[in-house]
C-alpha cells in the first residue's frame, strides 16, 4: 500500500526572477534555495501533497514569478499555495489558473475561499492579518474581509466533511493568530467558532520563543516559516497515529 503525506512549508521567498537575495536577513538565508530543493527531494514523493501559506516568491507580477512557480513544479509532490504579505503577484482566480496554464503546470492549486482534501486531512485556510492592539479603519476592513474569507474556506471544508467524516480539518494562515500575548481577535473568534483543532502559520522569521502561541483554546498553533524549518518541509501526522494530544 501507498503510503501518502500531507506536508507544509511557508515563506519560501524564491527570487528565480528578480534580484531578491535573502541572505540579508543572514547567513541561515545562504543557498536557500538550493536547500529547500535538497530537502524536499529527501522526504516528499510524488503522490504527497505540500501546503505553502504565502509568500512564495518575491515577484512582483506573474511574469516575475514564472521561474518560481516552475521550480516548484520540477519538484515531486502536488502543492497548495496561498496568499502571503509579499505575494504582490496574486490575482483573480481565473488569471492566476490561467497563468499556469501558460506555463503548462499541473502539480499547484490555489487556497482561496475553498477547501481541499488530501488524504486525512481537509485543508482550509486564508492569508489572515497582522496582530496588534489597535487597528485602523483600512486595517479592521481588511481584518474582517480575512475573517469571512476563512469562514469561506472552513465552510467549503465542512462540506467535504459531510462525505468524509472522519478527516480532520486543517487551518492553514499566512499571518500568526496570536504572538506576544496579542490576538487578532476576527481571526481567533473563527477558529474557535469552527473547533480547529491543529493551525500552522508562517510569516515570522526573527521571533523571541517566550512570545510564541503553541495553543489557542483548544487549537494547537505552530510557526512552520521555511527557516523556522531549516527549509525542510514538516510532516504532518493525521490523529489516528497518536494517543492523547493531538499531533502538531
Amino acid at each position: 500500500m501507498i503510503v501518502i503525506s500531507v506536508f507544509v512549508i511557508g515563506d519560501l521567498h524564491l527570487s528565480h526572477g528578480t534580484d531578491k537575495p535573502m541572505d540579508v536577513f543572514g547567513a541561515k538565508w545562504n543557498h536557500h534555495a538550493e536547500r529547500i530543493k535538497e530537502n524536499w527531494l529527501s522526504v516528499v514523493r510524488e503522490n504527497d501533497t505540500v501546503v505553502i501559506p504565502g509568500d512564495l516568491s518575491w515577484g512582483l507580477k506573474t511574469a516575475d514569478a514564472a521561474g518560481d512557480f516552475l521550480f516548484l513544479e520540477a519538484l515531486p509532490g502536488k502543492k497548495i499555495i496561498s496568499k502571503g504579505n509579499h505575494d504582490y503577484w496574486w490575482q483573480t482566480m481565473k488569471k492566476l489558473n490561467a497563468f499556469l496554464e501558460s506555463l503548462n503546470i499541473k502539480s499547484i492549486s490555489f487556497l482561496h475561499n475553498n477547501a481541499y482534501l488530501c488524504e486525512d486531512f481537509i485543508i482550509c485556510g486564508t492569508r489572515g492579518w497582522f496582530i496588534d492592539t489597535t487597528y485602523t479603519p483600512e486595517d479592521e476592513k481588511i481584518v474582517n474581509r480575512e475573517a469571512e474569507r476563512l469562514k469561506m474556506s472552513l465552510n467549503e471544508g465542512l462540506k467535504i466533511k459531510e462525505k468524509h467524516p472522519d478527516k480532520e480539518i486543517l487551518c492553514f494562515l499566512h499571518y500568526p493568530p496570536a504572538y506576544g500575548g496579542i490576538e487578532c481577535a476576527k481571526i481567533c473568534d473563527v477558529l474557535r467558532e469552527y473547533k480547529i483543532s491543529r493551525c500552522f502559520y508562517g510569516h515570522l522569521h526573527t521571533v523571541s520563543e517566550e512570545k510564541l502561541a503553541y495553543q489557542l483554546g483548544t487549537t494547537k498553533l505552530k510557526l512552520i516559516a521555511a527557516d523556522r524549518l531549516n527549509f525542510k518541509p514538516f510532516l504532518i501526522e493525521p490523529n489516528k497515529y497518536r494517543t492523547g494530544a493531538t499531533p502538531v
